[in-house]
């Protein structure tokens, strides 16, 4: 158990005031939500464990959605352990044991406090690295995806009973089949494109996973020299001979608040005897292909992609002289312009990360999205109503699924697993 000025003790549940009233001797509780001092007693011999801070928070206004309180005591490893033996001994009285990993989130979500994309938006907030993952994570932990979806649904719930009405009372004189069915087609339509919109976003294990960043060119152009100064420690071996570099190095980096893998690739050369150096080289092009971005630190009418930053890294040198056609102009080892090249870099990110307010969704998100954009699509292309509406049956069931209604159990156990005991 680590040391730390404070010691937060929560517990929840039905008799979480009852246990407060014990172990204050009676003391007055207060007003909800407010902090008080109180002497914590041992029920069990009317020792003194310690003073502290004492809140508790009445059902359903808890962050559980049960009677919640909480001792804020000094963090000291004896005190911490007196209280939590003195809780023990109550177990018989009051039922009580220690929380699992995530379960104070989880019953958070049985009891409708959150819903499920907010709670995997709270274990991405824990885990997060970097800025973007941060802000990313913060988003879908207040529920920014939560209330978009709630939209979505509340707009396919009107279609489906749109649908239903033409259906079962087609014939009847207040119904303008029509106009109906023409109305339910047109928001149709526009509930999947906001639906593709956020689809086609960048994803959120791309923020954790990083944007794949390749230096390639010709051996001795200064690309492992760089890779370090990027990285901002040695990472990869600096020499003069042609072919030090013979196979991908690949190291993550945090670079404006943004993920990225920077990959180091052998130097490029037309022939070679060597075999080792010829897989080297296989493996540098498979890297180039594969790159997110890539910096190409050779002549800049060789440049293999054009959407390559194209690099002269070696402006140090006393024989330099600046290339037709590159872009920019750096020295690795005196630093000159490689704050303009990490802007420039970053720029390129730009299309990689979600924008200002946008959300980036995990697989299951995406899938479940692409599963409701998919049955649209198909409902759209239908002419028989009643084909359509089995459309809408399956867009709806993969929003339940989404929002966690229905067919997530496993991945519930997996997700709050997640979660410090804490929480």
């Amino acid at each position: 158990m680590p040391l730390a000025g404070i010691a937060v003790i929560r517990i929840s549940g039905p008799q979480s005031l009852a246990i407060l009233d014990r172990f204050t001797d009676g003391a007055r509780r207060g007003k909800p939500r407010r902090a008080h001092l109180r002497s914590l007693v041992d029920p069990a011999d009317g020792d003194v464990l310690d003073q502290a801070l004492v809140l508790f928070f009445p059902a359903p206004g808890s962050v559980t959605g049960e009677d919640l309180v909480e001792w804020h005591c000094h963090g000291g490893q004896a005190i911490v352990r007196a209280v939590l033996d003195a809780l023990q001994r109550q177990s018989g009285q009051f039922a009580l044991r220690e929380a699992r990993p995530g379960e104070f989130t989880r019953r958070a979500f049985e009891n409708g406090r959150i819903d499920l994309n907010e709670a995997e938006g709270l274990a991405d907030l824990l885990a997060a690295e970097t800025e973007t993952q941060r802000r990313a994570a913060m988003l879908m932990a207040d529920g920014h995806f939560s209330r978009r979806l709630e939209e979505w649904r509340s707009r396919l719930l009107i279609c489906s009973a749109q649908l239903e009405a033409l259906l079962d009372f087609s014939d009847e004189d207040d119904v303008p089949d029509d106009g109906v069915e023409a109305a339910l087609r047109d928001a149709l339509s526009l509930l999947r494109t906001d639906m593709a919109v956020q689809l086609a976003a960048p994803s959120a294990e791309r923020l954790k996973d990083g944007i794949h960043l390749v230096l390639a060119g010709p051996p001795n152009m200064g690309k492992s020299t760089l890779l370090n100064a990027l990285a901002g420690r040695e990472v990869a071996i600096v020499s003069d001979i042609a072919g030090t570099t013979r196979d991908r190095i690949e190291v993550p980096v945090n670079l404006g608040g943004i993920a990225f893998v920077l990959t180091d690739t052998a130097g490029l050369v037309d022939e070679s005897e060597d075999c080792i150096e010829r897989i080297g080289i296989d493996r540098a092009r498979q890297a180039m292909d594969a790159a997110d971005i890539l910096l190409w630190l050779g002549d800049p009418m060789e440049c293999p992609r054009d959407d390559a930053i194209r690099v002269s890294a070696r402006k140090d040198r006393p024989d330099w002289s600046l290339p037709a056609g590159v872009d920019i102009a750096v020295s690795a080892v005196s630093g000159e312009n490689m704050d303009d090249l990490l802007a420039l870099i970053r720029v390129r990110a730009e299309r990689f990360v979600p924008g200002e307010g946008a959300v980036a969704l995990h697989r299951r998100q995406r899938d479940a999205v692409a599963t409701m954009v998919e049955a649209l699509d198909a409902a759209l292309a239908e002419g028989d109503l009643l084909v359509m509406a089995e459309h809408l049956r399956m867009a709806r069931g993969a929003m339940d699924r989404l929002i966690g209604r229905a067919g997530v159990e496993d991945m519930l156990d997996n997700l709050f697993g997640r979660f410090c005991i804490g929480k």
